[in-house]
């Protein structure tokens, strides 16, 4: 289809406190609560009607940005700031255009550059999902079809691939295994009761950086995993914690000198991001490359950051829809375009139930990733309330679940039991959104109070 052109009539940005179950440590923080941000986005076609379409995703603070002089408070206002500069910007665009060309006509301005891209990403599904319900196209409809008008403008590498006949040609998935996150203050002897009640094949690992330690913890649950899931594979996720190539060639040494982690390292994937993204790309890999495959997630700032970690060695990068939905989806072109070993995967960055983890877990199937990363419900709060929880279940029966309690009632959850999250309640019109989260219980987007963004207001 000829993609159609499109004004953005309104944006409005809201939050909500979410208060986590259990403290979720990666990296050299621990987070307990953090806001999630919501984005309407009304959207007019040319010569058709207009729709609202939405999105929702974590402001998660000290990922996006870990300068160490920035505080995890000062971090989330970065993100809100980023979310205002991109409205301001999207509204103060009137021109007709694809929902790619408005996404590429915008250039982000605030530093770092993997924080001033939430903004847009956020949008950018809001925008996305208004188009699809305007035309009526599901996700992988729309996707497929190219409606959003995605080309190799931001990609030149990917000038002549054929971007069109490759999307329409990807075959979504039915359902996307689960990956269970086990964070640093995650304990081992927790994993057989939580696999009593799913059946989970696949684990992500996080890593501290300091390699005894790393080492000691991934044996211990090296020897939990062989008897509570045997046949399961792992990654493991570095969180920049470590120095450069030389650091992580020493955890592997380790990691191949141990008898007791000898499974261990044959299910091993992948090693994600394991040094820290200001020295990441600076220097080739060199012999780690060879030994595991390494991929970048926090390095992954913008469109060149693939191709620049291919040259360095990588074999992969990570698919998160708060880095950018249009970027995931170039990405997995290059892997497609360059050929094995080169892949991408699909992490989490805590999605929450509803808007967040329907709309990125779409993304994962469309692109055909097997297995994603999930621990929003691990660690978040889930849904704002009972109303809220029952009514993304009616919407989204199968991807959704109901703990029941002797009252007969229980709370609403991802359902997470056979290890997989089917896909079916996810093809209704729009981008994987059948259901509202409770716009009257949101507050509007919060003026950022750090003295690095005064005189912002939303």
């Amino acid at each position: 289809m000829s993609a159609p052109r499109l004004r953005i009539r309104a944006i409005e940005l809201y939050e909500r406190p979410v208060r986590f179950v259990k403290p979720f440590r990666f990296g050299a923080v621990t987070v307990e609560a953090a806001p999630q941000s919501f984005v309407r986005a009304l959207v007019a076609l040319e010569g058709q009607r207009e729709a609202w379409g939405a999105a929702a995703e974590m402001m998660m603070p000290k990922w996006f940005d870990k300068r160490p002089d920035r505080s995890p408070a000062d971090t989330v206002d970065g993100l809100r700031r980023s979310l205002i500069e991109a409205r301001d910007a999207y509204l103060s665009d009137s021109r007709l255009d694809t929902a790619f060309g408005h996404h590429a006509a915008f250039s982000p301005t605030l530093e770092p550059k993997l924080a001033a891209a939430f903004g847009p990403a956020q949008i950018d599904k809001a925008v996305l999902d208004g188009l699809l319900r305007v035309l009526g196209l599901n996700a992988f409809q729309g996707l497929g079809a190219n409606a959003a008008g995605l080309d190799a403008r931001l990609a030149p590498d990917l000038a002549g691939f054929g971007l069109d006949g490759f999307l329409n040609g990807l075959s979504p998935l039915p359902a996307v295994e689960l990956r269970h996150t086990v964070g640093l203050l995650d304990a081992a002897d927790a994993l057989p009761a939580l696999l009593e009640h799913s059946a989970l094949r696949w684990f992500k690992i996080k890593l501290g950086g300091d390699v005894d330690a790393d080492i000691g913890r991934l044996c211990e649950l090296a020897a939990v995993l062989e008897v509570a899931a045997p046949g399961y594979r792992a990654t493991l996720d570095g969180n920049e914690q470590y120095r450069d190539a030389g650091h992580v060639a020493e955890l592997l040494d380790r990691m191949d000198a141990a008898p007791e982690l000898a499974g261990f390292r044959r299910a091993l994937a992948y090693l994600e991001q394991p040094i820290a993204r200001e020295a990441a790309l600076a220097r080739p890999l060199g012999a780690v490359a060879e030994r595991v495959p390494v991929i970048i997630d926090e390095s992954d700032d913008g469109y060149d950051a693939f191709p620049r970690a291919r040259a360095m060695g990588y074999r992969g990068v990570s698919s998160k829809s708060c880095k950018g939905l249009y970027k995931a989806i170039l990405n997995r072109a290059r892997c497609a375009a360059w050929g094995p070993p080169h892949f991408i995967s699909a992490e989490d960055l805590t999605c929450q139930a509803g808007l967040s983890v329907q709309q990125d877990t779409a993304l994962v199937a469309f692109l055909g990733i097997p297995h994603a990363e999930r621990n929003g419900h691990q660690y978040g709060g889930g849904f704002a309330g009972e109303a809220e929880g029952a009514a993304f279940l009616a919407a989204h029966p199968g991807f959704y679940t109901r703990d029941t309690d002797s009252d007969g009632g229980g709370t609403v959850r991802l359902a997470t039991g056979s290890g997989r999250l089917e896909t079916a309640s996810l093809h209704g019109p729009g981008f994987a959104h059948a259901c509202d989260p409770d716009w009257s219980g949101l507050s509007p987007l919060s003026n950022p109070t750090s003295a690095l963004f005064q005189g912002v207001h939303p």
